[in-house]
């Protein structure tokens, strides 16, 4: 079953309040119902909800300074509210004063609401869980695209760069940046121009891509290829020509590195040992350990049935 989504309804007319949160509770919504202003904040706090729904139709002061309050501190700033306006007041709004993150009018459309909660939690999902960086979707989206595919031909590909650290300490964090970026243009690509799949960012240098396990080794060689013929102009002239640029290791002293290379594990999902999202993880784990021993890009993947 779905998770179940908390509301607050902040409303101090009671006729309206009482309604609205049996028609939420209906479709399946905890509702808190907060009628008294002056414990609003305190109650969120201590319960943070889902989403706020926030009749401003009766133009309280009141209400509108718990928004405000609400959107302005960093914690709870985030969390979409949904204003109830009257018809007449959406026209001459002052939507840069009232935060509000989306509205719906007077008298409820029901059907209307519950898609407009529904869109924004979607929406907030989004935008929190993709990747500032790459604009890929970020953990919880990559975990539940993988949960999706257990048991099906698919091919679960966890991609990493090696020896990124030390190339960050070198070149600096904009240029690492940057490497990231293209790793992810090239990653998205490949897989849109292969006849598509989900591609994901974990993390740092981690990314996850799912594609059917019949074109899993093409986009891998795509992938590779692509990245092997622009990593060159990350790199010095004396550096290309060398083939490795100097960083400290862990330990502090200086170290020849490799140019940088990628590593991809390929985990089909359609085996028996894969049964769930961590046995996905353990052995791509294992597998990008068996692909990091080589100095230049390549991929591994697991054949074992049982």
């Amino acid at each position: 079953m779905p998770p179940t989504h908390r509301i607050a309804l902040i409303a101090r007319e009671q006729s309206l309040a009482g309604h609205l949160e049996i028609r939420l509770q209906s479709k399946g919504y905890q509702v808190m119902t907060l009628s008294n202003l002056s414990n609003v904040m305190g109650l969120i706090y201590s319960d943070p909800p889902d989403i706020i729904i926030i009749d401003l139709s009766t133009q309280d002061p009141g209400i509108r300074t718990v928004l405000t309050e609400l959107k302005e501190d960093s914690y709870f700033s985030a969390i979409p509210a949904i204003g109830l306006l009257n018809e007449s007041m959406a026209t001459s709004f002052d939507w840069k004063r009232i935060p509000l993150d989306d509205f719906i009018s007077l008298p409820i459309s029901y059907p209307e609401l519950f898609s407009r909660i529904s869109l924004s939690l979607q929406r907030f999902q989004r935008v929190f869980d993709n990747n500032p960086l790459t604009r890929l979707p970020g953990n919880t989206s990559v975990q539940q695209a993988i949960e999706k595919v257990l048991g099906t031909p698919m091919a679960v590909c966890y991609v990493d760069i090696n020896n990124f650290k030390p190339y960050n300490d070198v070149y600096g964090f904009s240029h690492g940046d940057e490497v990231l970026r293209m790793l992810a243009r090239i990653m998205f690509n490949a897989i849109k121009e292969s006849g598509g799949g989900f591609t994901g960012h974990i993390g740092g240098d981690d990314f996850v891509f799912i594609v059917p396990i019949d074109r899993a080794e093409s986009v891998c060689t795509t992938i590779i290829n692509n990245f092997s013929a622009i990593v060159a102009d990350l790199f010095g002239d004396q550096e290309k020509s060398s083939g490795y640029y100097m960083s400290k290791n862990r330990k502090g002293r200086k170290e020849k590195f490799p140019l940088l290379s990628i590593s991809i594990a390929i985990v089909p999902t359609n085996t028996p040992k894969i049964r769930h999202y961590g046995k996905v993880a353990e052995v791509a784990a294992e597998l990008k350990k068996i692909a990091k021993k080589s100095i230049d890009s390549c991929y591994v993947i697991d054949k074992l049935k049982g």
